[in-house]
């Protein structure tokens, strides 16, 4: 009996990329985004793909792939596939949560040091020789013991980062757009207008695109900042590259964007946001448990098993 073809999108770890091969005829790309006409041509006689979050997995693309069993994606988000479109055409998909939780709120922290404390922006300044030496006032961030942190989306990565709050000495608010009723969650509103820092961590829907608009941005207080570890859209990137100049708020720090990899070119001049590329899973292992997931969730649908990690 044939092995079933599978197309991989992206490079993956080897010991994820033996795994495939042993179950699998393999398609591999060679690492760049496949533009729409050329993923549909390659997955027109495949039975399973495993993508990334860079793969526009759209209507159009699932049905130039009529024998398409499985998307795997290597991701705990999945707003890169149509999702309704799959299901009605009798395609699994799958993705990667829990595995990235630790990295991510461990990136997210990472993040709030660095910008609270200043330490990209130094690092900016001593490398131009704008460091002139020690001062009382000089370069002054914010300490964070006693200060309130807003969590926006209280899901894995959420709760981990809110788990780490307490070594800083952090009092712990949050808001979800799915609160469960008789949680401790409270509004948006005023989470924004009382959390010292803001830390999104909410999927990317039609609900929560811009949900960090310039009304949300203008709540907040002035020595606030700002975390996005989630997806990029949530933030409008253009309110606060404004918030940011007109000091609304303090600081920002990114790691996802609107149009990724394109950052808003207002953001680039800013001395007061960190820009990371996209860094939150990216640990050696996570990567790797990440990619061995996704491969394991493809072969047992191709094999008539259930997946390991439906989406839901």
């Amino acid at each position: 009996m044939p092995k079933p073809k599978v197309l991989l999108t992206h490079k993956i770890p080897s010991s994820a990329r033996a795994t495939l091969e042993g179950a699998c005829d393999v398609d591999y790309n060679d690492g760049y985004v496949l533009p729409a006409d050329a993923l549909k041509s390659r997955l027109a006689d495949k039975q399973g793909v495993i993508s990334v979050l860079t793969d526009a997995m759209t209507a159009d693309v699932m049905d130039a792939a009529p024998d398409l069993k499985v998307i795997a994606n290597i991701a705990v988000g999945f707003n890169n596939i149509d999702v309704p479109a799959a299901r009605a055409r009798g395609i699994v998909v799958t993705n990667t949560p829990d595995v990235l939780t630790e990295a991510t709120a461990d990136m997210t922290w990472a993040l709030i040091m660095d910008i609270t404390r200043r330490v990209s922006e130094g690092d900016r300044l001593v490398r131009r020789g704008g460091w002139k030496g020690w001062s009382l006032d000089f370069m002054l961030g914010m300490e964070l013991r006693g200060k309130q942190l807003g969590i926006v989306g209280y899901g894995r990565i959420g709760r981990a980062v809110a788990v780490r709050a307490a070594a800083f000495g952090l009092r712990v608010v949050y808001s979800d757009v799915q609160a469960v009723p008789g949680s401790d969650a409270i509004p948006l509103d005023r989470l924004l207008s009382t959390s010292d820092i803001v830390s999104i961590h909410c999927p990317l829907t039609p609900e929560t695109r811009h949900l960090i608009d310039q009304a949300a941005l203008a709540r907040m207080k002035r020595s606030a900042y700002l975390i996005n570890t989630s997806r990029g859209p949530v933030v409008d990137e253009s309110a606060l590259a404004w918030a940011l100049r007109e000091r609304m708020i303090s600081g920002a720090a990114l790691d996802v964007y609107e149009e990724e990899p394109h950052v808003h070119p207002e953001l680039l001049a800013l001395e007061n946001v960190v820009l990371a590329p996209h860094l939150g899973s990216a640990t050696t292992d996570t990567r790797t448990a990440m990619a061995d997931l996704a491969v394991r969730n493809a072969i047992a649908v191709l094999t008539g098993q259930p997946p390991l990690t439906p989406v839901p």
